[in-house]
């Protein structure tokens, strides 16, 4: 059994687990089973980390990797890693200005920032404290059409010019731990309430002074009486476009004119579909196994997918991004780049901008050593032959 040190200062941690350990004791029970949960069972949840596992990387000896090129394209542009940071929602409940900070740590590092459109703060609130920063914005179809438009007026107007719509989460998975931790809806037990008495570091961080963060992109759709997150809760609950389809996707490709990409894929089929309606990505994803409980990992699905449309479009891959060799194996198998969830937001929770920067730094060290150790001096190098299912490559 891993042993982690007795320490919650987050520059001390030497891998994202030991991030995740820390933000478990430091964040109320609630908010990290929102944080860490998955649907149901749990079984894509745990199956998204051990297909990982269960890919070896086959290094070529005797290669010099003095010089270590970790740049990649993807979206069109260059990269000087195959990262970013992925939409997740509701990041204020981790720490006061989450959205900010984690858009902060990716300017630093020079990689994209994705904001949810339930994020904390507003697509405005981000674009102002961090105008350097290189932008996207996730988006859930809504069935509201001049709401929905809306959004993307205000995306394209604070200088957004990668959309992400997500597919796979028109209906909301099923998150028994949600059930567990409220009475009723937004209003925790009184077990939870005791438990969150007993985080006062939290409480200053995420609460302290206005309370529950609100999402930001959404007050202004709401009720004069209702801006709050009880209200942004019951709009999206009522507004999400349970009818979307292909249909949907082709009307907002000819809608926004910038680059577009589909997060939900998860089948060659669809990819090539994406292709045929003239996107400009994907992203191989099940939603970090908080869906539909009992899918494949994205990285089981990333070699046909890859395979089917390799060139046409950009692949971007998520769910289960723990270490660099992680993202190493994704790159191998035919993804362009990788985009963090939890792993960025366990830094955040623990230490704001500066948690999140020493998450971005622990998976560029452990992606430049993976790939001098494989004898890859340079990421685009990294192929199929590099990679063994693990049993194989230790027989």
């Amino acid at each position: 059994m891993r042993r982690y040190r007795n320490d919650t200062r987050f520059e001390h941690a030497q891998s994202i687990a030991e991030l995740e350990h820390m933000a478990r004791r430091h964040l109320p029970h609630f908010a990290w089973e929102y944080l860490a949960g998955g649907a149901e069972d749990e079984v894509t949840l745990r199956r998204n980390r051990q297909a990982f596992a269960e890919i070896g990387l086959l290094p070529s000896t005797l290669i010099s990797c003095a010089q270590i090129d970790t740049r990649t394209a993807f979206l069109g542009q260059q990269r000087p890693l195959p990262l970013a940071i992925g939409p997740t929602g509701f990041n204020g409940m981790l720490y006061k200005d989450a959205d900010i900070l984690l858009a902060r740590a990716a300017r630093d590092k020079g990689i994209p920032f994705t904001l949810s459109t339930v994020s904390s703060n507003s697509l405005e609130e981000v674009a102002a404290a961090v105008p350097d920063v290189e932008l996207w914005y996730q988006l859930y179809s809504l069935n509201d059409p001049a709401v929905e438009d809306d959004l993307l007026r205000r995306a394209e107007a604070v200088g957004c010019r990668t959309l992400l719509l997500t597919s796979d989460a028109v209906l909301i998975g099923n998150r028994e731990w949600d059930r567990r931790n409220f009475a009723k809806p937004l209003q925790l037990t009184w077990r939870n309430k005791l438990d969150v008495a007993c985080h006062p570091r939290w409480i200053k961080r995420a609460l302290w002074p206005q309370g529950l963060p609100k999402m930001g992109n959404l007050l202004a759709y709401l009720p004069g009486d209702a801006k709050n997150t009880a209200g942004a809760a019951h709009f999206m609950a009522h507004k999400m476009e349970p009818g979307l389809c292909w249909e949907h996707l082709a009307r907002l490709r000819k809608r926004w004119p910038h680059r577009l990409v589909l997060k939900g894929v998860q089948t060659a089929a669809d990819a090539r579909r994406c292709v045929e309606l003239g996107l400009d990505g994907i992203v191989v994803t099940n939603h970090g196994g908080r869906q539909l409980d009992g899918t494949p990992a994205s990285i089981d699905c990333l070699p046909a997918i890859s395979e089917a449309v390799r060139g046409q479009l950009s692949v971007l891959l998520d769910s289960g991004i723990r270490r660099g060799t992680d993202i190493a194996k994704a790159c191998a198998l035919g993804a362009d780049g990788v985009l963090l969830g939890r792993a960025t937001l366990f830094g955040v929770a623990v230490g704001g901008q500066a948690g999140a920067a020493r998450a971005l730094g622990l998976l560029e060290q452990e992606l430049r050593l993976a790939l001098g150790l494989v004898g890859c001096p340079t990421l685009s190098e990294l192929e199929r032959r590099h990679v063994q299912p693990l049993r194989s490559a230790l027989a």
